[in-house]
């Protein structure tokens, strides 16, 4: 199947440049590669790159064996079009561990990030009264200005919001320790010697603080975590522009709809950011999301872990005695190690590259049955000129505050949302899907040329089948249309801006990607996949059936989204193990 990247006439001339130079950049900077190390990451993500740093700070000789010709995984950079550099899975940063920032040194090694203020913007499709422009609703970090913005729509909502907007970030600051932690050791807590019981209550240590921090508030995080966020929402709000753009944090990359019992929990969950000593604050990366690799890898070689571009990995080696060995690659190069760690999906370590014949039928029937699914399909942008929205006009390509936001189309009630989840639960691609636009260039020049833009839409609801059957290239340019046309209605002139744009359904960011399903998450944040249950009771330690074989992606504790933290964990847990042995 052609890639899903289509060039206006204005581009079509440069696919084969734009390949052939990053790939040659890729492979010069490479070290040898050995046939023996003590740990060896499968995958070149965020997390498979600061689970490398640690180990080998801890002493153990590390390598990453990344698939692709750049390293990142969904957080990469790719000159798609001349010119025009693309966040192109991945596109704000917000949960990188503060602690990770600090201790592998990410500012010297090269990250910098734009904050974003304004940060939210939701113009409305409507005829402006007495010849007014159709109203919007901006939200930043200045509560006032937030007040003001809300009053157009509610003078109740405006005063209700500081109020809700402190009593959000008093359960996500609760939630801080359990994210730089394992889940609790249930077997170590509840079996072996009394010794070994004592040792493993140390495990408790973080959610005995979550509860301590929580106190009287633990029924109030019990209900967001378990409701409709519709059911939170319509408690404290009764404008709609209001409730469906905050309900859009709720449903971001799940395939659900506010009225879904869970949301709430994937609105915490997007409250618990922080950068740059903000909460809740998200930013763009110069140089695009790739930017965070960049610097994560920089660190790793710096405390000298070897990493790999181009290196697919075919099977995990298990020996005789049913402990990880190391693995081959499909070329099939040998490579030897104590222990393995994957960055992949559950389903591709256990289903593609493990040996079936070295784990249980009930094993893999529980792999079998992780929830995958997705709504997403994320449409990267060039554009020759900035969006130029009705509701904010701005005169001579010049932008203004909330081109630097993230800019919520057709989310001006919740009934839309709804209806847009419906049809995606019906087979077909949503006709009037949640738009989700950035516009990072607005922010870091490095990204397009100038007086040009690249634009980011992550939109839903899209299915993986539609109808039962598979995306085509018809399908897929048919969808873009549609969200084009829907931008156009918002700011004329879009559709006769754009350079070229590259689409990915469902299917191919888990072709490009590796992300089964298409979840961005690497697996749902539903409440049977969380926690103890991420992303199965028997994982939630990171350490899988085979001896020395660990899961370190976003799969594992805390989840998708929390960069670093699942690598963190991983490597702490790989280091004890690595002591006792």
């Amino acid at each position: 199947m052609a890639a899903p990247v289509m060039w206006t006439d204005r581009g079509r001339w440069a696919a084969a440049v734009v390949g052939t130079v990053t790939r040659s950049r890729s492979r010069s900077s490479q070290a040898a590669l050995k046939s023996q190390y003590d740990a060896l990451v499968i995958g070149g993500g965020h997390n498979g790159l600061v689970a490398a740093a640690y180990l080998q700070k801890g002493g153990l000789k590390t390598a990453v064996l990344e698939r692709r010709h750049v390293l990142g995984g969904a957080a990469v950079t790719e000159e798609l079009f001349p010119g025009f550099h693309f966040s192109r899975c991945s596109y704000l940063l917000s949960l990188l561990r503060p602690h990770i920032t600090a201790e592998l040194e990410l500012k010297k090694h090269g990250l910098k990030v734009y904050m974003r203020d304004p940060h939210a913007y939701t113009p409305m499709l409507e005829d402006g009264v007495n010849g007014a422009p159709p109203r919007s609703l901006t939200l930043g970090a200045d509560l006032a200005m937030n007040q003001r913005e809300i009053g157009k729509f509610s003078q109740k909502d405006a005063k209700a919001f500081p109020e809700f907007v402190a009593h959000l970030e008093k359960l996500a600051a609760a939630i801080h320790p359990l994210l730089d932690a394992p889940p609790v050791d249930i077997p170590g807590v509840t079996t072996g010697s009394l010794r070994k019981r004592l040792a493993a209550a140390k495990t408790l240590k973080p959610i005995v603080k979550c509860g301590m921090k929580l106190g009287r508030n633990i029924p109030d995080f019990y209900e967001i975590i378990t409701a409709p966020i519709m059911k939170i929402l319509n408690r404290w709000f009764e404008s709609e522009p209001l409730r469906a753009t905050l309900a859009t944090d709720a449903v971001i990359g799940a395939m659900t709809s506010p009225s879904s019992p869970g949301s709430g929990y994937v609105l915490l969950h997007h409250v618990m950011g922080e950068l740059e000593k903000e909460m809740g604050a998200w930013g763009y990366v110069e140089g695009g999301m790739g930017g965070v690799s960049k610097a994560i890898a920089s660190s790793a070689r710096s405390y000298g872990v070897d990493i790999f571009t181009e290196k697919d990995v075919g099977q995990v080696l298990v020996g005789s005695d049913g402990a990880a060995k190391g693995v081959v690659l499909k070329d099939g190069t040998e490579i030897h190690s104590k222990v393995v760690l994957s960055n992949a999906t559950p389903y591709v370590t256990f289903k593609n590259l493990t040996p079936q014949e070295a784990l249980s039928p009930k094993f893999l029937k529980a792999v079998d049955q992780i929830d995958y699914t997705s709504p997403v399909t994320k449409i990267n942008v060039a554009v020759d000129k900035l969006p130029n929205f009705l509701a904010s006009p701005t005169p001579d390509n010049i932008p203004g505050p909330h081109h630097q936001c993230s800019i919520h189309l057709n989310c001006e009630s919740v009934d839309l949302l709804e209806s847009a989840y419906k049809e995606a639960m019906n087979g077909r691609p949503s006709s009037r899907p949640m738009l989700e636009m950035t516009i990072p260039s607005v922010l870091d020049p490095t990204l397009a040329p100038p007086g040009c833009h690249v634009v980011s839409l992550f939109t839903q609801y899209t299915p993986y089948h539609i109808e039962g059957r598979e995306w085509t290239d018809q399908d897929r340019e048919a969808y873009a249309d549609t969200a084009f046309d829907w931008v156009e209605k918002y700011a004329p002139g879009f559709k006769d801006s754009v350079v070229g744009r590259d689409i990915l359904a469902p299917p191919d960011l888990e072709r490009i990607f590796g992300l089964t399903g298409g979840n961005i998450f690497h697996g749902s944040m539903s409440l049977d996949q969380l926690y103890l249950a991420r992303p199965l009771p028997s994982l939630s330690d990171y350490r899988s059936p085979i001896k020395g074989l660990y899961l370190c992606g976003s799969s594992c504790h805390p989840g998708g989204g929390v960069m670093g933290s699942p690598g963190w964990n991983t490597a702490v847990t790989v280091l004890a193990d690595m002591k006792r042995r």
